[in-house]
């Protein structure tokens, strides 16, 4: 029938995903050309920690009125002592986020030069020093919220289909270092009914049977192997119930298999190419007769034209006879005796 779904096969392919541009492996700083460089380090890294003591207790209690010292007069008290020694501390680059000289640990990313606390996530502001990273529009993202903005999406479970990597390796800070990317393991995404899937969330939305080499049928937008499509769409055979899938009849505001519509008395078809219906049901013409109460009681075959009704029963004109003499009777002029029409001398005759 014209309605019937088209068969689709379906297609594998795989996701590329936007550059990842992830894992720092950062290199080993180069070993102190001085005795006063280590002396820079060390400062450097005792600065770090009063700050961060101050920070972490509220900056402490110190006397009213007071300027609350900061890491940046801080680490220009120090930048003015060094050079009074004649020690000269050059920043290892300016900070892409903060916009200030980075003393001490440096990553490189982008294109660009982080303190490393200050490489994060865009969306959730995780720091991205120590694991992989997708970069888009010139903006780094961890993993999770990577896929979660830019992934194609799994149209069952709505969930993004993405990368499968090994877990990331354990990053250890060093004074400088660059980010690269990890080796990426691409899962299988399945492009159907012009939307994306898993492959194990594409499946028959009535059974939720994977399908197979038959392919699939498709209704409302919705997968479905062709035992449940015919089951649940296909039309009905009017005889058998059954889908019609192939070669069919329309008749009696129905559709038929050929071998189906046949006499619903006597199951024969209709070699003649015609048929009677009665009650929206096909029957041969006898049949048909016999339902109507339209067979001839002389000759047992249907009454069509012209007929004679007596005792209840029809007779072709020519059939309405007596059963001695064989003589047609006429109608008011004969008697009947055990279900048999007489003339009136016969039965005269016969049985006075």
């Amino acid at each position: 029938p014209s309605d019937l779904g088209v068969e689709t096969t379906v297609s594998f392919h795989y996701i590329v995903p936007s550059s990842p541009t992830p894992v720092p492996q950062l290199l080993l700083p180069l070993p102190p050309p001085t005795a006063a460089a280590q002396q820079l380090d060390d400062l450097l890294a005792d600065l770090g920690h009063m700050q961060n003591k101050l920070v972490a207790a509220g900056q402490g209690a110190r006397v009213p009125g007071e300027p609350s010292p900061s890491l940046d007069n801080m680490l220009g008290s120090l930048t003015q002592d060094l050079q009074e020694l004649g020690i000269t501390a050059a920043p290892a680059g300016i900070c892409a986020a903060c916009c200030k000289p980075i003393a001490g640990k440096v990553l490189t990313a982008l294109g660009k030069t982080w303190h490393p606390e200050h490489f994060t996530c865009t969306q959730c502001g995780q720091e991205l020093g120590g694991q992989p990273f997708f970069e888009r529009g010139g903006q780094a993202y961890c993993e999770e919220d990577y896929h979660q903005a830019f992934s194609p999406r799994c149209a069952y479970c709505a969930g993004p289909i993405r990368e499968v990597r090994p877990p990331a390796s354990h990053i250890t800070p060093a004074t400088t270092g660059h980010l690269t990317s990890p080796h990426l393991f691409l899962q299988k995404v399945l492009t159907a009914l012009d939307q994306t899937w898993h492959p194990e969330h594409f499946f028959c939305a009535y059974c939720g049977k994977v399908f197979g080499d038959d392919g699939f049928h498709e209704r409302s937008g919705k997968p479905y192997c062709r035992q449940d499509f015919l089951a649940m769409f296909a039309p009905k055979c009017q005889g058998c119930e059954h889908p019609v899938t192939d070669n069919y009849l329309s008749a009696l505001q129905g559709t038929w298999h050929p071998e189906c519509f046949v006499c619903t008395e006597c199951l024969s078809s209709f070699t003649s190419g015609s048929f009677f219906e009665l009650e929206g049901r096909p029957y041969c013409e006898l049949h048909f007769h016999q339902r109507q109460g339209s067979i001839c009681h002389g000759c047992g075959r249907p009454v069509t034209g012209r007929c004679v009704t007596a005792s209840g029963h029809k007779y072709h004109p020519e059939h309405f006879i007596c059963a001695y003499c064989l003589g047609q009777l006429q109608k008011g002029t004969f008697r009947e005796c055990g279900d048999k029409m007489y003339c009136q001398p016969c039965h005269d005759k016969l049985f006075l």
